[in-house]
């Protein structure tokens, strides 16, 4: 793999560069937040490692610049930050995975080989129903387009994407925290589950509306997504 990695801890960069040479992953290391975007536009990458606080340009800044410019790459913050608040801006920035400090090289490595392999699935399946059509959504999982009630909804991050089609493909079926991260996320979580938890919550506030939610919670066991029979679902307030 090709990683780059913008990272203006010396320490922790080092760390990194020296588990990429065990691994057999070519790393470029730069320390400058500017820099490091203008890098990231001059080559393919398979990862990009960044971290929030930067000199030039800081981390989430980067991110979100990289998703405008509608960049499929896998992205994953590093940071001493570890609030629910600071992960919910993180994941909204575009980033899929979010690491926080102090971390090990082992967690790091398993979130990585997990988010490159997750695109290249995506990449390489070629599937006859790419668009998915349910009673109120229709969804293209090539072009990563949804639409709800003929409404284009334009503002869900990368894992947001993931986690509602997952639920579109079983509906009515309980998953777990655990489940979620399995199915979605595609690897065992190091950290705690509240992540599943702030992205059922990010989608139930873009997809709306509140007093008719899509994503049930099942107490005690998890989440499941069902679609009313009857009634219109739009809410312009929820979804702008």
């Amino acid at each position: 793999m090709k990683i780059l990695v913008i990272e203006d801890n010396e320490n922790v960069a080092s760390m990194i560069e020296m588990f990429f040479l065990k691994e057999g992953i070519q790393g470029e290391f730069i320390q400058d937040g500017q820099t490091g975007y203008e890098r990231a536009q001059q080559e393919q990458w398979d990862c990009l490692i960044i971290d929030w606080m930067l000199p030039g340009m800081d981390g989430l800044r980067i991110c979100r610049k990289i998703r405008q410019e509608n960049k499929t790459v896998p992205i994953i913050m590093l940071t001493a930050k570890d609030t629910e608040s600071d992960q919910v801006l993180g994941l909204e920035m575009g980033a899929d995975d979010y690491v926080t400090k102090p971390f090990s090289p082992l967690a790091l490595m398993a979130r990585i080989k997990a988010v490159t392999r997750r695109y290249q699935t995506q990449s390489i399946v070629v599937n006859e129903t790419d668009t998915l059509e349910t009673p109120h959504f229709k969804v293209n999982k090539k072009t990563r387009e949804v639409s709800l009630d003929g409404e284009p909804i334009t503002n869900l991050t990368p894992k947001e994407f993931d986690l509602l089609y997952h639920f579109l493909q079983h509906p009515k079926q309980v998953f777990s925290r655990e489940q979620l991260l399995d199915k979605v996320w595609g690897y065992d979580f190091y950290g705690d589950d509240r992540t599943v938890d702030v992205h059922i919550k990010r989608l139930r506030n873009k997809l709306g509306p509140s007093d008719q939610p899509f994503f049930k919670t099942v107490w005690g066991v998890g989440y499941k997504f069902e679609e009313p029979d009857e009634g219109n679902t739009k809410s312009e307030g929820n979804r702008k």
